[in-house]
């Protein structure tokens, strides 16, 4: 699924500046993704090991916490590989880089049913500010504002005591992702599936295969994410040289 997404969602950012529609020189999305590739292997072959082994939740363990989060060491890596250059000047690389260090440490969190929900609005708070403020999408805001309004609504009974207001936290820190340039991003979309299956099956019913669901959109979302900051630089680079 992550593969599929991951050439998706540059297909569909070629045919935004194609020469055709819009007469700006194309830009190389093909070269880059190849030259992405080979760093991304790791990534795949523990979200492969993940899902292979599917390590029964009903008994926690450093190693299944180690697997469960490896996918996430992967693109770690991924981001270091670019070099700590990139990583200094590029403000929103560092972020999603240390968005990605605190969603590893709630993963770790939840495998012993531990609260991670501070760790992951942390990343949340980190990702929405990984690209700025600007520019603002008022009618995006104003959407999922109603959107998350209603979910909030239809999850406050089944919540009791600090969940109600952490909750309600969680989604507002989830919020800023959906008016600020990160919006573009497909990942930050499947995140909030993912978000959302969780609050579904943990408060309300049971949904069906909703660890699949869960971590298969989890997975996907930071993927993309972390890509979001290298096409950034890449996108400036090209730019500046054309």
């Amino acid at each position: 699924m992550a593969g599929v997404l991951f050439l998706q969602h540059f297909s569909w950012k070629a045919a935004l500046c194609s020469p055709e529609q819009s007469g700006c020189e194309p830009y190389p999305h093909s070269r880059l993704t190849l030259s992405w590739c080979p760093k991304l292997v790791p990534f795949f072959k523990a979200t492969c090991v993940y899902f292979v082994l599917w390590l029964p939740t009903s008994s926690p363990s450093w190693f299944s916490a180690l697997i469960k989060c490896l996918p996430i060491f992967c693109l770690w890596v991924f981001l270091l590989a670019h070099g700590i250059n990139f990583l200094v000047s590029h403000r929103s690389a560092s972020r999603i880089l240390a968005g990605l260090i605190f969603s590893a440490v709630g993963d770790a969190f939840l495998i012993w049913q531990e609260q991670g929900l501070l760790m992951f609005g942390i990343t949340h708070i980190l990702y929405s500010s990984a690209f700025g403020m600007k520019p603002l999408d008022l009618k995006a805001g104003l959407l999922m504002g109603v959107v998350s309004s209603s979910c909030y609504a239809f999850l406050y009974s089944y919540l009791s005591g600090p969940l109600t207001y952490l909750v309600a936290v969680y989604i507002l820190c989830n919020d800023l992702w959906t008016w600020t340039k990160l919006s573009a991003c497909v990942g930050a979309m499947l995140f909030m599936v993912s978000d959302l299956t969780i609050a579904l099956n943990e408060f309300c019913f049971p949904v069906p295969y909703s660890r699949f669901i869960i971590m298969a959109t989890y997975y996907a979302a930071q993927m993309l994410i972390a890509l979001s900051a290298v096409e950034t630089r890449d996108e400036e680079d090209f730019r500046k040289r054309s």
